[in-house]
């Protein structure tokens, strides 16, 4: 198939192209290259996928509807994998105007151009915030998702909506996948395991928002690309039968980790004790994550595989390696 990927030099776009490719699939991969984080990081990734025959680069943003037009008629793709979006929880707090311009701006002309050029099927990256302020433990798709405790969360709550909405007028299959907690080897640079790996190594302190008192469904990234292409590849009547093709799935690790027992991971890994500063609850955040992944298992089989006391000791291989520290 031929296969455009939204957010190509992102941590999750990067990894799900090196799988589609791997599989033997013509990727295109779009990005605009935006300085959130180190933009270095995003070209190394980059040079991996460029290196491939069956990869080729479109640098665009999302919120362009006239070239994502263009590009779209002239590329013919099979499926659409969107997940180009202005991440982060606190930074949706600073400016959030740059979430409207990327995640609902540049979502609708996601919309537009697939259903325009008849896409099989729209895959498209929700998150774990859409639970907001919800406290019922583990969060299943069948939950109210309208008390949102960040903007981000919010834009991500809005591209479910939206999604439903061309699904039910104009046919289009769409698929919508909560993730929770990423991490892994080329992660992003403002994610925990990331900032606690840097302040360690530097001999500085890491962050312990809300006392310590915090746990996450820690999903290893490999876990998620498994997922995404279970959805991606699997037929949309299997998915979603006679009805409106639309769906939202959760996709964790399915087992919440403290966050204290995940940095005495990393201390273990390390091999040396984290300098802890404890700080109170940040704003838009929330105290717990935990996810039932019973709905995409049913579906698709996914299963997550890979717990903290594995895929943290890759990432700081990868980070060892990358950095040479």
């Amino acid at each position: 198939m031929k296969i455009l990927v939204t957010g190509a030099a992102g941590f999750i776009g990067f990894s799900l192209s090196r799988r589609l490719l791997a599989d033997g699939h013509e990727v295109v991969g779009l990005d605009n290259l935006n300085p959130y984080y180190d933009v270095s990081l995003k070209m190394s990734r980059l040079g991996v996928l460029e290196g491939q025959k069956a990869f080729s680069f479109a640098k665009m943003d999302v919120a362009d509807g006239e070239g994502l037009s263009g590009l779209f008629k002239k590329s013919g793709f099979d499926i659409v994998v969107h997940l180009a979006a202005q991440a982060g929880v606190r930074y949706s707090i600073e400016d959030p105007m740059a979430y409207v311009t990327s995640n609902l701006v540049g979502f609708t002309n996601i919309l537009e151009a697939s259903r325009h050029n008849k896409i099989k099927h729209l895959v498209y990256a929700s998150s774990s915030s859409v639970y907001g302020l919800n406290t019922s433990m583990p969060f299943s798709e069948d939950q109210p998702t309208h008390q949102q405790a960040s903007f981000y969360g919010a834009t991500k709550k809005s591209n479910e909506v939206m999604a439903h909405s061309y699904s039910h007028l104009y046919g289009l299959p769409t698929t919508g996948l909560r993730f929770f907690t990423v991490y892994g080897p080329w992660g992003r640079p403002d994610m925990a395991l990331f900032l606690f790996t840097k302040a360690m190594l530097g001999g500085k302190p890491i962050k312990v928002f809300n006392h310590g008192e915090m746990s996450r469904d820690f999903t290893y990234i490999d876990d998620i690309i498994d997922g995404v292409a279970r959805v991606s590849y699997a037929d949309v009547n299997d998915l979603y039968g006679p009805g409106i093709p639309y769906g939202v799935f959760n996709i964790a690790n399915g087992a919440p980790v403290s966050l204290m027992r995940f940095i005495s991971v990393l201390e273990e890994t390390l091999g040396k004790e984290a300098i802890k500063e404890y700080m109170p609850m940040q704003a838009g955040d929330v105290k717990s994550t935990f996810a039932s992944t019973k709905a995409l298992h049913a579906l698709t089989g996914y299963a997550s595989t890979t717990p903290v006391e594995v895929g943290v000791p890759k990432f700081v291989q990868w980070y060892r390696e990358y950095y040479k520290v």
